[in-house]
């Protein structure tokens, strides 16, 4: 029996028809209007060469890592470096065509495979970074460090690109409180105290990775957190812009492109939403329905056809950021919990 705290999405393997008819499938050449905003289930290396020429934005790429992993009855098996780094070459070379000459890229790894990652996009891209973000949650070791942190390479296809600073930076309470002429220098006097928006890094500690209270939390057994795509997005992309993900999984990138055309809408117009100031979110929870009896889809070996996920909020025509996915497995869009943006922009206090 799934405790009343356990928000975990998941539902009945039967509940899966009624998702799957909403996929696309592409066997032949597609023109963008047909895909923008579409799940298409299908294999990357198939689907990708019949996708329109330089249509994407933003590329966001969580493949898989150079690890032993099975993914509901699929997997990937660890490999040598040379080969990952082939494996890593032919994924850049299908994606390549489908981006805008002034597309950014960010790739997602671990500590084993990021200086294989960071090498190969090198190749092909102009890199701009690396961040490092602390996962919180890992397993123990004996004898070595835990480990608790994953990179994502920044690229870009040239130095013209788009980022919005001002949508990702770090709102930090101001210990030294420096005024000029008695105003405040860079901070703001609020009824919460006295705080700074500063410019973020490129270490990340303010995000947690999903676990079972969390309303976004899924069984895939590799979910990014919607926070962290959040910064991506709101930085690399712009209102309106095509965000890519061909390694969808659990599909976080959907429904955070998707949250992201909700920041224009006013907190107040949502009674249930409250401001979260650890998460740095605001967050407008709609638990998915509880069941008394566990479910096919319950614990980390989810069945593909259970990958869930929920369509917030519907953006104001040319207003989102319109996510076109195709996976290797099943993607859905309707049981996530919505989420809303303050001003477009992350706030963490």
């Amino acid at each position: 029996m799934k405790a009343e705290r356990n928000k975990t999405i998941d539902f009945l393997p039967e509940d899966a028809p009624e998702y799957l008819t909403r996929c696309l499938r592409v066997t032949e050449d597609v023109p963008l209007d047909t895909v923008c905003g579409r799940t298409i289930c299908g294999d990357t290396f198939a689907v990708a060469p019949h996708l329109p020429r330089g249509f994407a934005d933003l590329l966001i790429v969580d493949p898989p890592y150079n690890l032993t992993k099975d993914f509901s009855g699929g997997g990937f098996r660890r490999t040598t470096d040379a080969n990952y780094a082939a494996f890593t070459r032919a994924w850049i070379e299908l994606l390549l065509p489908l981006l805008k000459p002034d597309a950014s890229v960010y790739v997602c790894c671990d500590w084993r495979s990021s200086p294989i990652v960071g090498l190969t996009l090198k190749e092909y891209f102009r890199l701009q970074n690396r961040i490092t973000w602390q996962r919180e949650k890992g397993r123990g070791a004996q004898r070595n460090w835990k480990n608790g942190m994953e990179d994502i390479w920044f690229a870009t296809r040239t130095d013209d690109y788009t980022f919005h600073i001002d949508a990702v930076k770090v709102r930090r309470r101001v210990r030294a409180p420096y005024r000029t002429d008695g105003q405040p220098k860079d901070w703001e006097e609020t009824p919460d105290g006295r705080f700074r928006n500063t410019c973020p890094s490129n270490f990340w500690d303010d995000i947690s990775v999903p676990y079972w209270s969390m309303p976004e939390n899924t069984a895939h057994p590799t979910q990014k957190p919607e926070k962290l795509l959040a910064k991506l997005i709101l930085a690399s992309s712009d209102p309106g812009g095509i965000v890519l993900d061909p390694f969808a999984g659990s599909g976080s990138t959907a429904v955070t492109a998707k949250n992201s055309a909700a920041a224009s809408s006013p907190l107040s117009a949502a009674s249930s939403t409250a401001p979260g100031p650890k998460s740095g979110w605001n967050w407008q929870r709609r638990p998915p329905p509880f069941r008394a009896t566990p479910t096919a889809c319950s614990g980390s070996a989810m069945p593909a056809a259970c990958r869930a996920e929920q369509t917030c909020i519907r953006p104001a025509p040319g207003q989102h950021r319109a996510p076109v996915l195709f996976v290797e497995s099943l993607s859905f869009l309707d049981k996530r919990p919505k989420q809303c943006y303050n001003g477009n922009r992350l706030c963490n206090y």
